[in-house]
């Protein structure tokens, strides 16, 4: 059986309070051994400790999250600084930067990253980075700093971008949004990206998959992702398996856990 990992999941989400573990007991018999479960405000924290503390397949990472700048306080800052030293967490996340919308408040957005890039640098822990229109932003401001690698969730930049991301190592997650037929860019970028740089993800219960009948997405269709991913690749499945789970390991430490 392949040994599969969803790098992005929030199964912390209320929407998984009763099925949480028949789901994670169906992960387990298709070789999802693996997920990373990203934070998106600091009222979340303490939940999603609890979640993974209870299931050894779950991974956790605490941190704020750029569309939720409302929720976050100046003293959350120090409030991660505080739970990271005190609990076993695999990465900073999810951060970034999203500017796709015009509201936005980028300066707000850009301080709040750069605290948390801060914090991830001095506690030597790689980052799950939201980024929308903000990818030479992003890759600037990594640029000052000495990040242990991470992961680009949802990346959708073009491939220089790939490769900007690749060098300061990062790996670049895709998901369900390549399963959408009408995504012709998306998936001609991804059929070209090393594979050394993917990491597969469902960022459930949301970016639901091309003709998905559940009410919300799950991990268990990392499955289905790798499907898709598989269709627009020259390598064969088992080589793709084995290649982005090596990946996920390398990056987020994970044969240490």
């Amino acid at each position: 059986m392949m040994n599969l990992i969803d790098s992005h999941c929030h199964l912390d989400f209320e929407q998984f309070d009763l099925t949480r573990n028949e789901i994670l007991a169906n992960c387990l018999q298709l070789g999802i051994n693996d997920i990373v479960v990203p934070a998106v405000t600091a009222n979340s924290w303490q939940k999603l400790l609890s979640v993974c503390e209870a299931s050894p397949t779950l991974h956790p990472a605490l941190g704020l999250h750029p569309m939720f700048m409302e929720d976050h306080l100046p003293e959350h800052i120090s409030k991660l600084q505080q739970f990271i030293s005190k609990h076993d967490t695999i990465a900073i996340g999810e951060i970034g930067l999203d500017f796709y919308i015009a509201e936005h408040d980028k300066e707000s957005q850009t301080q709040l990253f750069t605290e948390q890039l801060k914090i991830a640098q001095q506690a030597e822990l790689p980052v799950l980075l939201h980024i929308r229109k903000a990818h030479e932003q992003t890759i600037h401001l990594l640029k000052n700093y000495s990040i242990s690698g991470g992961i680009i969730h949802a990346f959708s930049g073009s491939l220089e971008q790939a490769k900007q991301y690749q060098n300061l190592g990062f790996l670049l997650g895709v998901g369900g949004a390549m399963t959408h037929p009408k995504a012709t860019r998306l998936r001609a970028m991804i059929a070209q990206l090393p594979l050394s740089s993917i990491a597969l993800e469902t960022d459930a219960p949301d970016m639901p998959l091309h003709l998905m009948k559940q009410q919300h997405n799950t991990p268990e269709n990392i499955t289905v992702i790798l499907d898709a991913l598989t269709a627009l690749r020259t390598e064969n499945k088992d080589e793709i398996a084995e290649a982005i789970t090596e990946n996920c390991q390398r990056v987020l430490r994970l044969e240490n856990k």
